[in-house]
């Protein structure tokens, strides 16, 4: 079982109303050593911890016992997305679990050429998406289309469907896909 020390800090500390500062003068730390440890960048000692923890205060023991619900996380930074493709297409996730989600939003990078593949994508859901730059051929079912910067696509994804870069740049868009499919 993975624990996420970060997230149960940050739990934690605002269920006792303190603010990172606060925590971090209490337990004579940095504020930016709070803030490292709750984001998960910076993966505390078990002495480091006991030291923030003196300053809620509450004991290790108390602290991995707690049955702490975390709040998912709302807003990500660009380094904080999940890459879940490889080679000439990249899919950039927002999230890195999607367990219990019902949406996947993704910022889809196609490589001059790259294609999803011959055999076509059929699965359950919806999926939409907008073209930011370049250019892309979409072919949902019988219907194929390029589409250009700022057009987009909306479709049933149990329809047979497939993406293909026709163009000489690299093509990059924004998509959403209901239930998250990988």
């Amino acid at each position: 079982m993975d624990i996420d020390i970060g997230a149960r800090l940050k739990a934690v500390r605002q269920a006792r109303k303190l603010s990172q500062r606060e925590l971090a003068r209490r337990a004579g730390l940095t504020n930016a050593t709070v803030s490292l440890i709750e984001s998960n960048q910076m993966n505390p000692s078990v002495g480091a911890l006991k030291r923030v923890l003196d300053g809620i205060p509450m004991s290790l023991a108390e602290f991995f016992a707690q049955d702490i619900a975390t709040p998912r996380q709302a807003f990500y930074t660009a380094a904080e997305l999940t890459e879940v493709g490889k080679g000439q297409i990249s899919y950039r996730q927002i999230g890195a679990d999607l367990a219990g989600r019902a949406l996947q939003i993704l910022i889809e990078r196609y490589a001059p050429g790259a294609d999803t593949g011959r055999v076509l994508l059929k699965h359950a859901g919806e999926e939409g998406g907008i073209v930011i730059r370049g250019r892309i051929e979409v072919t949902v079912a019988d219907q194929v289309r390029v589409l250009g910067p700022g057009e987009a696509y909306y479709f049933e994804s149990s329809q047979p469907h497939r993406f293909r870069n026709i163009g000489s740049e690299p093509c990059e868009l924004v998509s959403a896909c209901t239930p998250p499919s990988f």
